[in-house]
């Protein structure tokens, strides 16, 4: 899809003008931190059933909601929180993806500082080509099927394969970014 500025981007990067600046800045861009990767899992699993424009047009409120997805801060909410989450307009309010949240928020808590940035990051695939078009972007994939696998271990919820290798894609662990994409090949 070419774009107004004249930039090639991947098929959806373009079809909305709230996604141009998150294609091109954001998503397939290597993130590491556990307080950034718990959003991105928490945003990950809240689209679930949705489409992402919906998802990324919340997030602020998102933030707002979750007091910026600090994992110590969000580990500590009550039954009164996940009230107070029900009744804000702002997020999607779903009581299991909310329930979720909090659940996860519990367990990566538990873990050591940076063990969730380690965990996540160590079921990125070996480096491999950019896809030559949709029907080459896969939905699951062995390595998101094992990471899946690893979170539920230690106590995840809401973290099925397809929400793994969405994570994997928007943080960087995969390069899903079309050929003949403008952004730069991840390094």
């Amino acid at each position: 899809m070419i774009g107004d500025d004249g930039k090639a981007r991947c098929f959806w990067g373009g079809s909305s003008p709230d996604y141009v600046p998150y294609h091109d800045t954001e998503w397939g861009k290597p993130l590491r931190g556990d307080d950034a990767l718990f959003e991105r899992l928490t945003l990950e699993a809240f689209q679930s059933g949705l489409s992402w424009i919906t998802i990324l047009r919340k997030r602020q409120a998102f933030r707002a909601a979750f007091d910026d997805f600090a994992i110590a801060k969000v580990a500590a909410y009550s039954a009164a929180d996940a009230e107070r989450l029900m009744a804000d307009a702002g997020i999607v309010r779903n009581r299991m993806k909310i329930d979720a949240t909090l659940r996860n928020a519990k367990v990566a808590a538990e873990l050591a500082p940076g063990e969730l940035t380690e965990l996540l990051w160590s079921f990125a695939p070996a480096n491999r080509p950019r896809p030559a078009g949709r029907a080459e972007v896969p939905a699951v994939t062995p390595e998101s099927t094992a990471m899946s696998k690893a979170l539920k271990k230690r106590g995840f919820t809401f973290v099925g394969p397809t929400t793994a290798y969405a994570l994997m894609q928007a943080t960087g662990m995969v390069d899903d970014h079309l050929l003949g994409c403008w952004v730069p090949v991840m390094g």
